[in-house]
């Protein structure tokens, strides 16, 4: 069983770059397709971007495409999201996902493993 963990959060200012990452402890990521997603107060959880186990599928939420980047590292066994341009409706608590069959999913209900989240605040 694999335990995602997110770091990297913080307060910025609109405009502001933040780097996500996503490491597992208990065992290996590169296995398993990983998925990037949000919940903000008082609104539902909103998919991201997800990437396969391999690295070579991946696909983005409209609300992110051009601003948000999603890789990984199987050496390093993380998967980071790189957020630029952030915007103050950018914030919410950010979540990274791992799902066994290693294919990438913008469902949230197909993803197995769950972090406890990293919280990204934006300020106008």
């Amino acid at each position: 069983q694999v335990q995602p963990v997110e770091s990297g959060g913080g307060l910025v200012q609109a405009g502001d770059s933040l780097r996500l990452s996503c490491a597992a402890s208990g065992r290996t990521l590169s296995s398993y397709a990983v998925g990037w997603f949000r919940q903000a107060p008082g609104k539902d959880r909103e998919f991201l971007a997800a990437i396969s186990s391999i690295g070579l599928s991946i696909n983005y939420a409209d609300s992110v495409k051009g601003r948000f980047t999603i890789s990984r590292d199987n050496a390093k066994n993380t998967v980071s999201l790189e957020m630029n341009s952030l915007k103050p409706e950018d914030t919410a608590v950010y979540y990274c996902a791992a799902r066994h069959t290693g294919v990438r999913s913008i469902k949230d209900e197909r993803y197995d493993y769950w972090g406890q989240g990293t919280q990204v605040t934006v300020s106008s």
